[in-house]
């Protein structure tokens, strides 16, 4: 948690932020300047995302956090390639579905307050497993084969 010399007015900033991060829903995403706004910072984008870089501690779904591309879109704005892949790994076992591009449909993923429940969609179901001796493959197709839609 951060440290400021007024008092604590920071930490209680990014409290805020956290507390709307923890209603987002499996399944479901928000954006930085989602958050920010419903935590009393309108125009507080970055503010979302300071407070989303020092989280380590407070066990957020971070995952579910995402920039905002457009009125109907968001992105995986999260520049580290490791972290992206972790990322997109996490919303997609929540049923998320992200574009090879790394962009999210808000239409269909985009949580609004007040419905905290996960939105029905495709769940991807999980590839049927063929062991062998000393390792376990999947039947499904490599990522680098999927197309966006």
């Amino acid at each position: 948690m951060p440290r400021d010399d007024d008092g604590g007015h920071l930490a209680r900033v990014f409290q805020a932020i956290y507390a709307v991060v923890r209603r987002v829903p499996r399944g479901r995403v928000a954006t930085y300047g989602q958050v920010a706004e419903l935590a009393g910072f309108p125009g507080g984008a970055r503010a979302a995302g300071a407070a989303m870089r020092g989280s380590s501690a407070a066990r957020l779904p971070w995952q579910r956090i995402v920039g905002k591309r457009g009125p109907t879109s968001a992105r995986i704005a999260i520049h580290d390639p490791v972290g992206a892949a972790v990322q997109r790994q996490l919303l997609e076992r929540e049923g998320v579905e992200v574009s090879d591009a790394g962009t999210i449909d808000l239409r269909r993923f985009g949580w609004l307050p007040g419905d905290d429940r996960p939105r029905p969609g495709r769940r991807r179901r999980a590839a049927a497993a063929v062991t062998t001796p000393g390792r376990r493959r999947t039947s499904a197709a490599p990522r680098s084969s999927r197309r966006s839609r």
